[in-house]
């Protein structure tokens, strides 16, 4: 397994992955099951949805199976799949400059992304402090279509 502890801006409450060459366009994808599960997929692209408009702490994982289910210590548990083209993967927030954003080779194919969220509840009222937390991991699959296997009820 490889990790990594990433601070993404997430403006507009989101971030994404895609393969560098994938020309996918997020917009229409973002109707309202996929704001609900807080994932909305694209041709080379997945759409992770956050509860706050600014920075956030991510990890990231590459895992070499599906991990154990341990839906206990998240709020929030979806996931979907991502065809990696060429890669490098891609990770940034959707105003981001692209050319700046982290990157990460990974094989060619077809992945699983999970996204487990926890801390959801811990938001300040005016939003802008949290201990929102957002895990994700990839690992390859057959494609699904996007899932959630925890829904947060707040």
């Amino acid at each position: 397994m490889q990790s990594h502890q990433l601070e993404i801006f997430a403006d507009y409450f989101q971030f994404y992955l895609q393969d560098e060459t994938a020309q996918g366009d997020l917009s229409d994808a973002w109707d309202d099951p996929a704001v609900e599960r807080m994932l909305a997929t694209s041709s080379g692209m997945v759409g992770l949805g956050t509860v706050r408009n600014m920075r956030v702490p991510v990890t990231l994982e590459f895992l070499d199976a599906e991990p154990a289910g341990d839906l206990a210590r998240f709020d929030h548990v979806a996931e979907g799949s991502l065809v990696m083209e060429t890669g490098p993967l891609v990770v940034a927030g959707c105003t981001d400059y692209l050319p700046d954003a982290a990157r990460f080779d990974i094989e060619p194919g077809t992945y699983r992304v999970r996204l487990s969220c926890s801390g959801l509840n811990s938001l300040s009222e005016d939003g802008l402090q949290g201990q929102d937390r957002y895990l994700v991991q990839l690992w390859q699959a057959p494609p699904i279509d996007p899932r959630v296997l925890k829904q947060h009820a707040g």
